[in-house]
């Protein structure tokens, strides 16, 4: 079974920095595309930003140049870097990966699959 485990949210002060951690465990042939998405209560869940498994990067207008999204592929564990934080930027904030299993019998991957974190929250203090 494939999870993905969040750390790293909590409560900061403005213009403070964050780092979000996106953990992928289980039987993983391979992953895809990796982001960062954030939800507010009553909104819809937006983009922050997305990550290819080349490296290339997608951001939300409203986090370039103050967010960085990467990852280790040996660790599938993607990462957001989150600097000069603002208190718009308080929200629930979730991890999500595109995941081919690995299949035991044929010794090869099958999906993707999009998989979710269970989110962490990020507050940012005036």
């Amino acid at each position: 079974q494939v999870q993905l485990v969040e750390s790293g949210g909590g409560l900061v002060q403005a213009g403070g920095s964050l780092r979000l951690s996106c953990a992928a465990s289980g039987s993983i042939f391979s992953i895809n595309a990796m982001g960062w998405y954030r939800q507010a209560p009553g909104k819809q869940r937006e983009l922050v930003a997305a990550i290819t498994s080349g490296g290339s990067t997608n951001y939300a207008e409203a986090v370039k140049g103050r967010f960085t999204i990467s990852r280790d592929n040996a660790k599938n564990t993607v990462y957001l870097q989150m600097n000069s934080l603002k208190p718009e930027d308080t929200d629930v904030y979730s991890c999500d990966a595109d995941i081919n299993s690995f299949n035991s019998r044929s010794w090869s991957g099958e999906g993707p699959i999009n998989y979710w974190g269970q989110g962490t929250q990020v507050t940012v203090s005036s």
